[in-house]
């Protein structure tokens, strides 16, 4: 493997305390190394340029059924935006839900080197990993779902935090997994009852829990495990007016709860797309919506323990998907668009529905300016992580044009006087008017790889130029002393970058992908748990009984499946 010298660049990383000093990266065997370690290196002129470590996606959905779906029922998607294959590229297509080589192609373009794929039917697990691994390049994970899995549910209305803990060990290792997800935790499944749960206190039929329990006993099972992640949660009432007193509710769960774990994670709750959960008003058809994100953020800002990500609505047409199930339902009964739902048996259930958020719109714009205004009011940028819930809010591709809009005032209020068509509507019922604040490359370091490293357990591969990390370094053509007048240059550097290193190996030069990448990974979780009869007995019986497939076809197993795992190890028998 070759090394590399990055010269030159205007360095950005938040966990050396590095903020736009001129100095050189070096990346020997793969990892990052000192610069005066390497002698024989290739050299990489960044004179001019922004170097940063390669990003890391905390949230996205871009492998599994439910994508699969939307490509499949939305052939539009790919109408206009096919490339034929080209040198060492492959065929690429399509916009909001790209195919898995388009998703390779994409993340390399925008400098990422991890993605998380957010929601994984542990029944379409071997589905899932199929796609992970026809993902070029990027080193992935894929988090399964339990807000409305029948053995959680069972477990957490008896207290038995241990059997939750050993179950979720179990699945983790079944599905290949890496950590805790729960979507409209007791909602989905209640919605196969013709019901939901729009608050933490509501009852899931036949279960008698609550989502207030089920968040709190997948917390303490998470931390019971040391899992490098903490409990990853979609809210209750995901997009209802007035719902941003649930999402308080929810948060609040975590007040109690410390993290336990050895991989710096300092959250015990991750809450995610979390536009989409601080909406203020009875109704979209009143004119009452409003946002109140300033309310959600003081309570944010004043805790150590919860993190989350933006969820920015992009103002296009895209194509929703969700494991929650009633979500998309009602979703499509208010587009009228094809829509697609399903259940998967025991543990969950999902919707997809195209979708137009139209600029002309007030409720679009106020979505766009919530989803905006979340990230201009965090006091600690380690904790708000830059996402689009790729592609619910928006597509992939359009996370360069959120950075636009969080580092240049002037690109908002051109989106507020000349985009937006109830503009002003806009700024008397949210808070964007008021906020001049613009997101500095050193804290957009913060939102898109530092902090979310840290939050995913991993900041000791990633997320930093520190020494001993991956070899996952970017070089953005955008001059931080020159290029500041124009906030279209920020959107094109950072979807265009200049080089990308990942793992050491050349996959983007001079603004070229030059190699479709060797070494991509499959990250999971081994947790290591005692031996538990009664949990084993239940999963035996469950499966004989419910199941569609028995319990020895339902392991995710094999080279075919995850041929280059990157398995962490935890040992939670103490």
């Amino acid at each position: 493997m070759a090394d590399y010298i990055i010269r030159n660049g205007f360095v950005f990383d938040p966990i050396l305390g590095i903020n736009g000093d001129i100095m050189d990266v070096a990346v020997k065997d793969g990892k990052i190394v000192d610069a005066g370690d390497v002698t024989k290196a290739t050299e990489i002129d960044a004179s001019g340029m922004t170097v940063m470590a390669a990003g890391v996606d905390v949230h996205a959905h871009v492998a599994g059924p439910k994508v699969n779906v939307g490509r499949n029922f939305r052939p539009e998607d790919k109408l206009f935006s096919c490339s034929p294959r080209s040198g060492i590229k492959r065929m690429e297509a399509g916009f909001s839900v790209p195919t898995t080589i388009r998703t390779g192609y994409l993340y390399a373009r925008m400098g990422f080197g991890f993605s998380m794929e957010a929601a994984m039917p542990p029944l379409y697990a071997r589905h899932t990993h199929e796609e992970i691994v026809d993902t070029p390049i990027i080193d992935q994970g894929a988090l399964p779902v339990f807000g409305n899995n029948w053995f959680v549910l069972e477990y957490i209305k008896e207290n038995e935090v241990e059997n939750t803990a050993a179950y979720i060990a179990w699945l983790l290792a079944q599905t290949k997994g890496y950590g805790v997800k729960c979507v409209n935790p007791g909602g989905t499944e209640s919605w196969g009852w013709g019901m939901n749960c729009e608050t933490v206190d509501d009852v899931v039929p036949y279960f008698d829990v609550t989502p207030r329990q089920i968040v709190d006993g997948l917390i303490a099972a998470n931390e019971m495990l040391g899992l490098p992640h903490c409990m990853h949660v979609h809210g209750n009432s995901l997009g209802e007016p007035g719902n941003y007193g649930v999402t308080l509710d929810t948060l609040k769960i975590a007040e109690g709860h410390k993290p336990n774990n050895e991989f710096g994670r300092e959250s015990v709750l991750h809450h995610t797309h979390l536009q989409f959960h601080c909406y203020g008003g009875e109704s979209y058809a009143s004119k009452s919506f409003e946002s109140k994100s300033k309310e959600v953020m003081e309570y944010v800002n004043s805790t150590d323990n919860i993190t989350f990500d933006l969820g920015v609505v992009t103002l296009d047409e895209t194509t929703t998907m969700t494991a929650d199930g009633p979500f998309e339902f009602h979703l499509s009964h208010m587009n009228n668009l094809k829509w697609a739902n399903t259940d998967v048996e025991l543990e969950t259930a999902a919707g997809v529905v195209p979708f137009i958020y139209n600029p002309k719109t007030f409720i679009a714009g106020a979505q766009w300016a919530i989803g905006l205004e979340l990230g201009l009011l965090i006091k600690d940028p380690m904790k708000a992580y830059i996402t689009t819930d790729a592609p619910n809010a928006g597509p992939l591709m359009r996370y360069p044009r959120v950075y636009k809009w969080l580092m240049s005032a002037k690109a908002r209020d051109d989106m507020l006087d000349n985009v937006l068509k109830y503009g002003d509507s806009v700024r008397e019922r949210c808070y964007i008017g008021e906020l001049d604040r613009e997101i500095s490359l050193y804290e957009l370091a913060m939102m898109t790889r530092a902090g979310p490293a840290k939050t995913l357990g991993l900041s000791h591969m990633f997320g930093s130029l520190k020494a001993g990390l991956e070899g996952d370094v970017v070089v953005y053509p955008y001059n931080p002393e020159s290029d500041t007048d124009d906030p279209e240059k920020i959107e094109y550097a950072f979807g265009n970058c200049n080089t990308l290193l990942k793992g050491g190996e050349l996959i983007v030069k001079d603004g070229e992908v030059v190699s479709n990448g060797k070494q991509k990974r499959t990250f999971w979780v081994n947790a290591k748990t005692n031996e538990n009869p009664v949990v084993e007995r239940d999963i035996s019986e469950k499966f004989k009984r419910y199941y569609t497939v028995t319990q020895n076809n339902y392991a995710v197993e094999g080279h075919h499946y995850v041929p280059n795992p990157y398995v962490i190890e935890v040992d939670a028998t103490k």
